[in-house]
């Protein structure tokens, strides 16, 4: 069953980072079940060549805007457009991220701030502002799913910021989906181990400058920590967001899920 097997023919969906890797198949997914999709991004290209694409290959219902989650100004004009486009959001995934990290001695303030601003408080900021200007809390029904990471559960090397943005991800999905809780809104994180994304080639770079290495070497090491021996990948992940979008879901709340390929069993 998906969220369009109920009374309501159509759902809303509000989606951050929608142009690229777990987003873009995000986007992609719901979609394609017949929910109307708004997605945003940093990239105003990025954003008009997905909505194009998607309109006219296959004649989804996509709209999309130019949006920097770390900016309260930028969300909520996001959120209303998206809400004068197709009504009450109903559906928000909240995908948008970045890495970051390196020698935590050597960490500039700069990194630091936009790695917590993007992941974390972007998160809290769209959050907020689809529940009271999206007026997901004005209906009986609603799914909130938060892109977190199997980082977010356990510490990872030479990734500070990113680790500590994502643990702070799931205790925010806990505490709202407990607020949430008798609402019919459920709050949920997925969390992805390594999974094969553009952001996924820039850490391996990373990595790789780090040990002075080639990338390739870094790929089998982390190949290695998989218990599947491979990377998850985009469509893998957002398959368990179109599970949480579902009415069978409805019990699910306040829980981050992994989509690892065994990588963490916590």
């Amino acid at each position: 069953m998906t969220a369009t097997d109920t009374q309501n023919p159509r759902r809303v969906a509000f989606v951050t980072g929608a142009t690229s890797g777990i987003g873009l198949a995000v986007t992609e997914l719901l979609a394609r079940q017949g929910i109307a999709v708004f997605g945003v991004a940093r990239s105003g290209d990025a954003v008009r060549t997905l909505v194009k694409r998607l309109r006219d290959e296959e004649g989804l219902e996509v709209s999309g805007a130019v949006c920097d989650v770390s900016s309260t100004e930028d969300v909520r004009s996001a959120v209303a457009e998206a809400v004068a486009t197709y009504g009450r959001i109903e559906i928000l995934v909240n995908n948008a991220g970045r890495g970051g990290g390196g020698r935590t001695s050597e960490i500039a303030d700069d990194l630091w701030l936009d790695v917590i601003n993007t992941n974390l408080n972007g998160t809290f900021y769209v959050t907020r502002e689809v529940l009271s200007g999206g007026l997901m809390q004005d209906g009986d029904w609603g799914r909130i799913i938060n892109i977190a990471s199997t980082g977010g559960k356990q510490g990872v090397e030479l990734a500070a910021p990113y680790s500590a943005s994502k643990h702070g991800v799931i205790g925010f999905t806990k505490a709202v989906g407990k607020e949430l809780a008798k609402s019919g809104i459920t709050v949920n994180a997925v969390c992805p181990g390594y999974v094969e994304t553009p952001m996924a080639q820039r850490v391996r770079q990373g990595y790789a400058g780090h040990y002075g290495v080639p990338e390739s070497e870094i790929q089998e090491r982390f190949n290695a920590k998989i218990p599947l021996g491979r990377y998850s990948t985009a469509e893998e992940v957002a398959g368990l967001v179109g599970y949480l979008t579902s009415d069978v879901a409805a019990s699910i709340t306040a829980q981050a899920l992994n989509v690892c390929g065994g990588l963490g069993n916590y």
